[in-house]
């Protein structure tokens, strides 16, 4: 809500040299958050005067563009000019050159003189142009950016003045007033009007509120037989709630269509960023700004009959004032006359009877409807608008009347018009909302003893009336406040105008022992350990298509997994939750790549989602009360399994080429490095062997298992074909692992050993095994064979050719020996490599290659 200044200070004390800061910064006290400060005097200096054309001559010249030599005169007549500056003449006469011919010798204009700026930072300077000393310009209001309209310039004596000669025209224009502009909850819908931020301006500085709208309520007359006749109905209230529930009408004749909008009113309107258009659609802006009731204006005389607030019927069509043809829905409330639908109701209205510059006879609509109505209308028909924006978070039900009173006052004022005697005031009683609060309930929920004065007066504050019992205040809440409905809210209201700065602030002291979970210490630990080599961390979307499920999340191509699917998802190809994160990260490295990156490593962590035997609970339990255990088990029950995963992917090099370093590309082994970091990071051991996956290369994949030998994670190149299909680059690598599953063995604290001080005893030995067996194994089992004293073992062969048969190879693995107590012989290396040589044969077959 953007409020002005100069129209605050007209229901509320605000103090004459008060900036749009400081407003703000007061109306923060009472919970309205600061926006923006909105003052064209930022973008805007003088000197800006009223001047009146002496003279104009038209020249036409050689580019074809006729422009106008004019004499302006910018002070009084007889009188010298009193400001200084280059090119302000001091006779008080400026030359001019204008292209503009929407004006005559004798009209007032806004000139700016040498030393004005524009904005835009348009700097206005005495120059020569088209053969002449131009020193100034005559303003268009496009250029003083109080308007759009650029054709011409702005001749005062449209908007009705006749101001003197040399005055101020800034000040003439309203363009010294500035506008603070404050975020409004959804629940505070009185705080969209100046009615409201007054009355809010007044609590936050102590100040009395006189509510103007109780003058203008007293002013308006009451309903009468000579009103125009309308009828409230609703076939389909929604919640029970009846479309509208207040309809109040009133008719003037004689409107002056060309009766101009008064500077001070244009003004206003701009600044709370609506824009002016003719004097009765800004009066019934205004108006609504003013009082927070919108207003709609009929041509009196394009009305067919009486008017039916309805429902639309099955068909219906309307064109709305921005000339779009709607087809309107069963829910979408109404106004019709006899002709049909004339308006879709608190959203805006129809074409037929709208106010143009040859209506003379205005019926003033000013009701009250249903906030869900117009809110589901104005998003059903993507047409939000200032109007809707109040009634959807609800309108003061007492204030029609008053609102249409001000709209009259207006017309009669400023378009010269005649009151009719006619009045219309229909729709149902209003009935107050009547709150019990506890006397001790305020204190309880706040942890303040407010005083019974305190919470009696700033409930009186907000305009309730208070009855005190022994035990509690019965507390009718006033008509304006829609969102006060129970103990709770009001209870806020008395924190908020005592003040929240007077709530203390207790930080809780943190129970001992307390931290980081195990499960979340680990998490960090291994997401790090990937950061801090390189990977980067990045978020996909968890959709995706069932055809990427079951090539994914099942090793062995054409095997169907079970997927949950998404009942309205956001596009069709991706309309399952994922089984696994390689999908997105897909994604994600294709669309890096398509905008010139080549190398990337990157990294994600999420859930995955695992339908069980049961999805979802045949029924969503009742509001109002907590769920039983049986329900609250089916619920559970319906959850499907989501563990955690960690992914990665990469593409092109780890570096490129660069002095004194050579290129390497990433492959495999930075897919497997990764999945060993993470296990290393979280204190697990996981065995490596060969193994397959369809969405892998053959034979450049590593299964990684735990101790329970479950399979915990893939790493490897991705498959040829994949790659080509999905335009990716050749060797990309990637991996996957469980990181829940992997979780399932770590927790219980790394015991460190000591580190021996005796020297180590390092032995190689070559073996020979049929070339299915894996590395891994044969290394578990030297390892098993040589017993305590064999501290590392560690492949660093893998020979298959000359020497070796066909179907063998010869794994040669670096042996290192080290005693805690003593300094180990060769002999004492000698006797446990050799059993562990002995172990390798009687289990694989083993034969010692020489």
């Amino acid at each position: 809500m953007r409020v002005p200044l100069s129209w605050l200070r007209e229901y509320a004390p605000v103090p004459a040299d008060a900036s749009a800061e400081d407003l703000m910064a007061t109306l923060v006290k009472v919970g309205l958050e600061e926006e923006a400060v909105h003052r064209p005097t930022d973008d805007l200096t003088g000197p800006i005067v009223v001047g009146q054309v002496l003279s104009m001559e038209p020249e036409t010249h050689s580019n074809g563009k006729t422009v106008n030599w004019c004499q302006v005169r910018v002070v009084p007549e007889g009188q010298k000019q009193t400001l200084t500056g280059k090119g302000i003449e001091e006779s008080g006469v400026q030359g001019i050159i204008c292209g503009a011919h929407n004006f005559k010798p004798g009209d007032k204009v806004v000139v700016t003189l040498p030393g004005a700026v524009l904005p835009g930072g348009f700097a206005i300077t005495a120059r020569k142009t088209y053969g002449h000393k131009s020193a100034g310009m005559i303003a268009s209001v496009r250029e003083l950016g109080i308007g759009e309209d650029h054709d011409g310039i702005l001749v005062l004596s449209t908007l009705g003045l006749d101001p003197d000669v040399g005055s101020d025209a800034m000040e003439l224009l309203g363009l010294y007033d500035q506008a603070a502009e404050v975020n409004v909850t959804p629940d505070r819908g009185y705080g969209f009007s100046i009615r409201g931020i007054a009355r809010e301006y007044c609590h936050a500085t102590g100040s009395d509120f006189k509510d103007f709208v109780l003058e203008l309520a007293a002013k308006a007359p009451a309903a009468n037989d000579a009103g125009l006749t309308v009828r409230l109905t609703d076939s389909a209230p929604i919640h029970g709630k009846e479309g509208c529930t207040r309809f109040v009408t009133r008719t003037v004749t004689g409107v002056n269509p060309a009766a101009p909008t008064p500077p001070w009113m244009s003004s206003r309107l701009r600044l709370a960023g609506i824009r002016s258009l003719s004097l009765p659609v800004d009066i019934s802006n205004y108006v609504m700004l003013e009082t927070g009731q919108p207003l709609h204006f009929y041509d009196a005389d394009k009305l067919e009959g009486g008017i039916t607030v309805r429902r639309a019927q099955t068909g219906e069509k309307l064109t709305t004032l921005d000339g779009k043809d709607r087809d309107l829905h069963a829910e979408d409330l109404l106004i019709t006359d006899d002709s049909g639908p004339i308006g879709l109701a608190g959203v805006m209205g129809g074409a037929s009877t709208e106010v143009t510059d040859s209506t003379s006879t205005i019926v003033i609509e000013a009701a009250r409807f249903d906030e869900v109505s117009i809110a589901r209308t104005a998003r059903r028909h993507k047409l939000p608008s200032e109007a809707s924006k109040r009634f959807e978070r609800g309108v003061d039900p007492l204030i029609q009347a008053a609102a249409a009173q001000r709209a009259v006052d207006l017309l009669v004022e400023l378009a010269g018009a005649q009151v009719a005697e006619g009045v219309t005031d229909t729709g149902s009683a209003y009935k107050p909302t009547l709150i019990t609060l506890p006397k001790d309930y305020t204190a309880g929920r706040i942890g303040i003893d407010y005083t019974q004065e305190q919470i009696v007066s700033s409930l009186e504050q907000i305009g309730a009336s208070v009855e005190t019992t022994d035990d509690a205040y019965l507390v009718t809440v006033p008509s304006w406040r829609t969102d006060l409905g129970d103990k709770e809210d009001l209870t806020e209201e008395v924190a908020r105008l005592v003040g929240y700065d007077q709530i203390p602030s207790t930080l809780p002291v943190a129970p001992p022992g307390r931290g980081y979970t195990v499960e979340q210490t680990l998490r960090r630990r291994a997401l790090n350990a990937l950061a801090s080599s390189g990977l980067t961390e990045v978020f996909a979307y968890p959709f995706v298509s069932d055809a990427d499920n079951n090539l994914w999340a099942s090793p062995v191509a054409g095997e169907e997994v079970d997927s949950i699917r998404l009942a309205n998802p956001i596009s069709s190809a991706q309309g399952w939750m994922r089984r696994s994160l390689l999908p997105g990260l897909t994604e994600v490295l294709s669309r890096n790549l398509s905008r010139g990156l080549k190398n990337l490593a990157i990294y994600e962590t999420g859930h995955v989602f695992i339908p069980g035997p049961q999805l979802g609970s045949a029924s969503i339990p009742g509001l109002g009360a907590k769920p039983d255990d049986q329900v609250l088990a089916d619920l559970n029950a319906g959850i499907p399994d989501q563990p955690r995963h960690i992914a990665g992917i990469f593409a092109g090099a780890e570096h490129e080429d660069a002095p004194g370093l050579t290129a390497r590309a990433f492959d495999w082994r930075d897919a497997l490095d990764s999945v060993l970091l993470v296990a290393d990071a979280a204190g697990v051991k996981l065995t490596v062997a060969n193994g397959e996956h369809q969405a892998f290369h053959p034979g450049r994949t590593a299964v990684l298992s735990n101790s329970q030998g479950q399979v915990v994670a893939y790493a490897g190149e991705l498959h040829p074909k994949l790659l080509a299909q999905r335009n990716l680059p050749e060797r990309t690598s990637a991996f996957e692992l469980n990181f829940t599953a992997l979780l399932a063995e770590a927790g219980q604290a790394v015991q460190a050993t000591g580190i021996s001080g005796f020297p180590a005893a390092n032995q190689d030995v070559a073996l020979i095994v049929k070339a299915d067996i894996p590395a891994a194994d044969l290394a578990a089992t030297l390892a098993e064979g040589a017993g305590d004293l064999l501290e590392d073992v560690r492949v660093f062969d893998d020979y298959r050719g000359a020497g070796i048969e066909e179907g063998y190879k010869s794994l040669a693995f670096a042996l290192r020996f080290r005693a805690p107590d003593r300094t180990l012989t060769a002999d004492e290396a000698s006797e446990a490599r050799e059993a562990g040589v002995a172990l390798a044969l009687e289990r694989f077959g083993a034969v010692q290659r020489a």
